[in-house]
């Protein structure tokens, strides 16, 4: 008898570090703020950066919207004419920010929650680099033409 007590004695101590093993990490994922989900889809992130290098020489598509989905912009180039407004729309489950990159006076959104959009005008002509400052991988460019 005080042999079997002892074997589920320390099978509910076993039990109990695997659950609490399993909720350490559940909550370290949640405060993380979807930097795990970042890291998880490293190769996806680096395949769509290297795809959007080579758009680079491409020409930029003309559209005034962006969305913001699986840790990327898209598209990740636009063209637009000056005075016009671009909407960046995040459709993944965490927070982004759209944040221009070369120091001009371009989009510096705060953070962009999930299902959240973010407005910003462009009024001269000029090539505005952008990214978001939580996931610095996530880069896009909008193009201004006068």
């Amino acid at each position: 008898m005080q042999q079997s007590t002892r074997v589920i004695i320390i099978s509910i101590v076993i039990v109990l570090i695997v659950l609490g093993g399993w909720y350490l990490i559940a909550n370290h994922n949640k405060t993380n703020n979807g930097h795990t989900a970042a890291s998880s889809s490293n190769s996806t992130m680096n395949m769509s950066n290297n795809n959007s290098s080579n758009s680079h020489t491409q020409s930029s598509v003309a559209t005034n919207a962006v969305t913001i989905q699986n840790f990327a912009f898209s598209p990740t180039d636009i063209s637009i004419k000056a005075g016009t407004s671009v909407t960046w729309t995040n459709k993944d489950s965490v927070t982004h920010t759209v944040t221009e990159t070369d120091g001009q006076t371009g989009p510096n959104s705060s953070d962009v929650s999930p299902n959240g959009t973010y407005t910003f005008t462009f009024t001269k002509a000029g090539t505005y680099h952008y990214h978001c400052s939580i996931h610095t991988e996530m880069v896009g460019t909008v193009t201004v033409t006068g």
